[in-house]
């Protein structure tokens, strides 16, 4: 029986309880875990944010985790390409991820691709959020 392949994407700069919460759900759809780690250049275009690690650092660090087989950094021109690329059978979005599930779905479909698209639930947002840590750091600094 062939394996089901999660598609998981983010940031994951200062890793924190949330992106391991949202990275454990998304495992539990399927039976391999692949991570999509954004590049610096797409964080700076999509967020508008320099990160505190560089692409290979904290693709480094999310591929240390247990319940990830495989991370890998996304591609510059395209955010797309990764899905055509891994062809999962699951997406797994985070609860705030941007663009839409609506977009998503819509992007995919023209390029002829049908994954299901989940979305996972927050983990204490008020606390654990990378924007909100990064105010805490700030201010204890």
């Amino acid at each position: 029986m062939p394996r089901k392949t999660v598609l998981a994407f983010g940031t994951f700069d200062l890793l924190h309880p949330g992106h391991i919460s949202y990275l454990k759900q998304a495992k539990r759809f399927g039976d391999q875990l692949i991570v999509i780690i954004a590049r610096d250049i797409n964080v700076r275009r999509f967020k508008h944010k320099h990160t505190v690690f560089d692409a290979e650092q904290r693709r480094a660090l999310v591929q240390e985790l247990k319940m990830v087989d495989q991370a890998v950094l996304g591609f510059k021109d395209d955010i797309y390409k990764s899905v055509v690329r891994f062809k999962p059978q699951i997406l797994a979005m985070g609860y705030d991820q941007q663009p839409s599930t609506t977009e998503v779905r819509r992007e995919l479909a023209q390029r002829g691709l049908f994954p299901r698209i989940v979305r996972c639930k927050p983990f204490k947002p008020h606390k654990h959020k990378s924007t909100k840590i990064k105010k805490r750091i700030r201010r204890r600094a």
